[in-house]
């Protein structure tokens, strides 16, 4: 059990439990231990707040975000980078290694207050805590790069050329001497190589930062579509209801001029028959968007494209089945003036639902390409070796 006990400390991520109450952790194995004996200078705090776990600051909160998880995460790492090559040198670093060491603590620390930030609808909007988290990230990851030692350099080859073809251009300069050089070293980074592959990696993770900035920014324009389709939906409804003659009149038919009007609720028109309209619209709209979801992706970037996808075919079907049952009441429709009853007015109302898909397949693929555009370790190389720098 002492030898599982390790490799788990040392290969894996322990599911650590705090209980306040007992002072304890439990750890992988279901055993539980003391803190001073599982990690020294952990404190002991309530589950329902961020904790601080060590005197690096790194926190863990039962309540946050999975981007919020894996940003504070990927900190941790670094931290723990920095502190091993300090520990390589116990006399200490040299005047100008120590300043980059002082310049990764900063970013670390910045990207620890931006992950850990209240978020408000306007920082999530902007996304300024998410940039400044990836961007100072990417900074430490460059200086902990400048700091490595000359022993262990060799293993950081693959790593930046990875992000090297994910992210840039075949024919970008720095892409394709670093993978020249490589190769004739056998992918092994040596010191002469050192600051073309910083010069690399830095403009790698500067365009993994313009592509998610192009997320956010498709995201945003999504956002305020759903919102603005929203609230006509909402000013079409209010006004059938205020002057049912204005609005439920067009939707209503008369297909024997001797009997009365046919509208989807009785034979007047009134606001429910708009608030039925859309509805049933809505309603459709909602179901292509259950059928559209085996092609729309899932995305790890903190900027729910997908969602907002779906959300935008709920508003825009109303609006479809509103505005389609006004170009048949028009006679815009070669053939269709008149529908006979409310049933057929409503079937009519859930086909013009689901014909909002021919829109909102237009704007399925270019939220494919926004998040294709994004890579990350997960991704292949195919399709951005052919991507043009």
């Amino acid at each position: 059990m002492a030898d599982d006990f390790s490799i788990a400390n040392s290969e894996m991520q322990l599911d650590c439990d705090v209980l306040s109450m007992k002072g304890t952790v439990r750890t992988a194995f279901g055993t539980e231990v003391s803190p001073p004996a599982y990690a020294k200078g952990w404190q002991i705090m309530p589950p329902s707040r961020s904790m601080a776990l060590d005197s690096d600051k790194d926190v863990v909160g039962y309540t946050r975000s999975s981007w919020w998880q894996r940003t504070v995460a990927h900190i941790a790492e670094l931290q723990c980078q920095l502190n091993r090559i300090r520990s390589l040198k116990p006399q200490g670093l040299a005047p100008h290694e120590g300043e980059i060491a002082a310049k990764i603590e900063t970013h670390l620390n910045a990207a620890r207050q931006a992950a850990d930030r209240k978020k408000n609808l306007w920082s999530i909007i902007s996304g300024a805590d998410i940039d400044r988290a990836f961007a100072n990230i990417h900074r430490a990851e460059i200086k902990i790069l400048r700091l490595v030692p000359k022993e262990e350099l060799s293993e950081w080859g693959p790593f930046v050329l990875a992000n090297a073809r994910q992210h840039l251009g075949s024919e970008d300069p720095r892409r394709d001497k670093l993978e020249k050089q490589l190769r004739n070293n056998g992918h092994k980074l040596t010191e002469d190589l050192r600051e073309l592959a910083v010069t690399t990696l830095l403009a790698a993770q500067m365009v993994e930062e313009k592509e998610r900035a192009k997320a956010r920014s498709f995201r945003n324009i999504l956002l305020a579509s759903v919102i603005t389709t929203t609230v006509i939906s909402g000013l079409f409804i209010l006004w059938g209801f205020l002057s049912p003659s204005s609005i439920a009149s067009n939707i209503c038919f008369t297909p024997d001029p001797a009997k009365p009007k046919i509208c989807p609720i009785g034979r007047s028109e009134t606001g429910q028959d708009v608030l039925l309209v859309m509805a049933f619209g809505s309603g459709a709209a909602a179901f292509a968007a259950a059928v559209s979801l085996k092609s729309i992706q899932g995305t790890s970037t903190p900027y729910s494209v997908p969602l907002m996808l779906v959300l935008l075919r709920i508003p825009v079907g109303a609006l479809a089945a509103l505005m389609g049952l006004v170009l048949i009441h028009g006679g815009f429709i070669p053939g269709l003036s008149n529908l006979d009853s409310a049933p057929q007015i409503i079937a009519w109302a859930v086909l013009f639902g689901i014909l909002q898909e021919s829109v909102t397949r237009l704007v399925d693929r270019q939220g494919k390409d926004v998040l294709n555009n994004i890579r990350g370790a997960e991704r292949g190389f195919e399709a951005s070796s052919t991507r043009k720098g």
